[in-house]
């Protein structure tokens, strides 16, 4: 059995959609502000790998509540990973792109320095630390511009404004690779089992769709996929202000996959399935 903090979100939906052997624990049933509790969770059911599929995720409220994102993010796994290490099980955490600083053009490696410019990328690294130092089995999976039929999203958000305006105006300057939670929650499974066999595929890791682009042009994809009449016009970064900074470049080298025998997914593709996943594209 594998255990998966987590219930509701999109990885997590994902990944009792796709295998029998997840026991998820939603907010009622492991309160991420506790991290003791989750260890003691991870004791009472002995599973056979543990994915930590939850998260504080409002990147701008974290900015004015970092002690908040800083134990669900931070501590947290951090007492998951020492309790799998005493156990002697795999730890699989998922992480972000916003550990980095997003200088630059060129993808960055899981071996490159992280420097994180706001609060949730602060709490996401500190969690990250506290996995490694556990000393246990475990994979870090940075990924990055989630996407899927469930929760919120930047692609369902983009169907529900693209239905009510004839033009929106989208960022063009910050770059990545749309990660559908679908293929995210099956990087997952794959992990959990491969490092049940080698511990030492031990480390971090990167993952998101291929091919990079800007959030003007992810959206401009949807739109045309879902056959929706709405004009999209590139806008700078500064032109839409928030409380959190975002890293201009996301992009993120993922050849270290090939341990897995995972590659990059096609994200127009997943964009494909997800549409039908809503019903939007038969």
């Amino acid at each position: 059995m594998i255990l998966v903090f987590g219930k509701t979100g999109q990885v997590a939906t994902e990944l009792q959609r796709q295998s029998q052997d997840v026991l998820a624990l939603g907010r009622e049933g492991a309160d991420l502000t506790q991290p003791d509790i989750c260890a003691e969770l991870i004791q009472k059911y002995e599973p056979d790998a543990v994915i930590n599929a939850a998260a504080y995720t409002a990147v701008d409220k974290a900015e004015s509540d970092e002690e908040t994102a800083a134990l669900v993010n931070g501590a947290a796994p951090a007492a998951m990973a020492v309790e799998c290490a005493k156990l002697g099980i795999p730890f699989v955490h998922i992480s972000t792109d916003y550990v980095f600083d997003g200088a630059g053009d060129l993808p960055f490696s899981p071996s490159d320095t992280a420097a994180p410019i706001g609060a949730y990328g602060r709490s996401k690294l500190l969690g990250e630390e506290g996995v490694c130092a556990a000393g246990g089995t475990y994979a870090i999976l940075r990924t990055s511009w989630v996407f899927s039929a469930h929760g919120n999203n930047f692609l369902k958000t983009m169907l529900r404004l693209g239905g009510e305006r004839d033009k929106l105006f989208i960022v063009a300057d910050q770059i990545g690779g749309p990660t559908s939670a679908a293929q995210i929650a099956h990087a997952c499974l794959i992990i959990s089992g491969a490092l049940r066999q080698d511990p030492h595929l031990t480390g971090t890791y990167h993952f998101s769709g291929q091919e990079d682009v800007s959030w003007a042009g992810f959206a401009r994809n949807i739109f045309e996929q879902a056959h929706i009449a709405c004009d999209v016009e590139d806008i700078p970064t500064t032109a839409f202000p928030t409380p959190a900074a975002r890293p201009a470049n996301s992009r993120m080298d993922c050849q270290s996959l090939s341990l897995f025998g995972l590659s990059r997914p096609h994200w127009k593709k997943d964009v494909s399935a997800v549409l039908g996943d809503l019903g939007v594209k038969e």
